[in-house]
């Protein structure tokens, strides 16, 4: 008898060994920028297809992104919109050590709904203000979200700023501020190039000169506290030619 119940617990503990050595593995968890969500998870699933688990994507402004792991959210990778977010936590030493660097670059357009018929050319002093009339320039938040600091940064260079200062619809993320004027509730908006192609019911109105703020970069590093072992393949499957590519259609350029 005794023989018997010592045999069915070895089996026991056996299957419950296996069971849990077949448990699936889990992929990074990678905190993202909003302006990547199409491209990003092409590329999670691209990663995937060659095997790997597929990484875990949360997007959000890089603000609120960033604020998260320093609160410690459990992370892997974070990859943001803007250096200043990236700095912050490399300062206070949230990145692993050599794994930054930067991964893609942006450019900042002025939108309007499909339908609008708003024409107008971006240059020193344009008449934006106007343009909007009694409507709002939908932007992200000017004081925290990347997009919106490159906004205001190119406004207030261009002499336009004092015309809009009081007319902003200031949004949690780039693509809150987008969907503002792709369901008419903004008559014009500041995004990404990247985030006009990713929805048809906006249109470009135009482009904001490059020098009229600091280059947009999207900075990738693992995070300090990751212990997941995909992290570092995930992060140079993105660094390489292949995983540039897979950004490359959605309007994104290499730095």
């Amino acid at each position: 008898m005794k023989r018997f119940f010592l045999r069915s617990a070895l089996i026991g503990f056996s299957m419950l060994a296996g069971g849990l050595h077949a448990a699936p593995a889990r992929g990074p968890v990678v905190l993202a920028a909003a302006s990547l969500q199409e491209s990003l998870n092409a590329a999670a699933d691209t990663w995937a297809a060659k095997g790997h688990p597929r990484p875990v994507l949360s997007f959000a402004a890089s603000s609120t992104l960033a604020r998260q792991v320093q609160a410690g959210a459990p992370a892997d990778l974070f990859i943001s919109a803007d250096e200043d977010w990236m700095d912050a936590l490399e300062k206070k030493q949230f990145l692993r050590a050599g794994t930054r660097v930067d991964l893609l670059s942006n450019r900042l357009v002025l939108v309007a709904p499909a339908s609008s018929r708003i024409q107008i050319t971006i240059r020193p002093g344009f008449p934006l203000g106007a343009a909007l009339g009694k409507g709002r320039l939908a932007t992200g938040a000017v004081d925290s979200v990347p997009a919106g600091l490159y906004a205001k940064e190119a406004l207030t260079k261009l002499g336009v700023w004092p015309q809009v200062a009081g007319k902003l619809a200031p949004a949690e993320s780039v693509r809150a501020a987008l969907a503002l004027v792709a369901r008419g509730e903004a008559p014009l908006g500041v995004v990404y190039a990247t985030d006009a192609l990713a929805d048809k019911r906006v249109r470009v109105v135009a482009t904001f000169p490059e020098n009229s703020h600091a280059p947009i970069r999207y900075p990738v590093a693992a995070l300090a506290a990751s212990r997941n072992g995909d992290t570092e393949g995930f992060r140079r499957f993105l660094l390489s030619p292949e995983g540039r590519g897979v950004f490359r259609p959605y309007g994104f350029g290499s730095r």
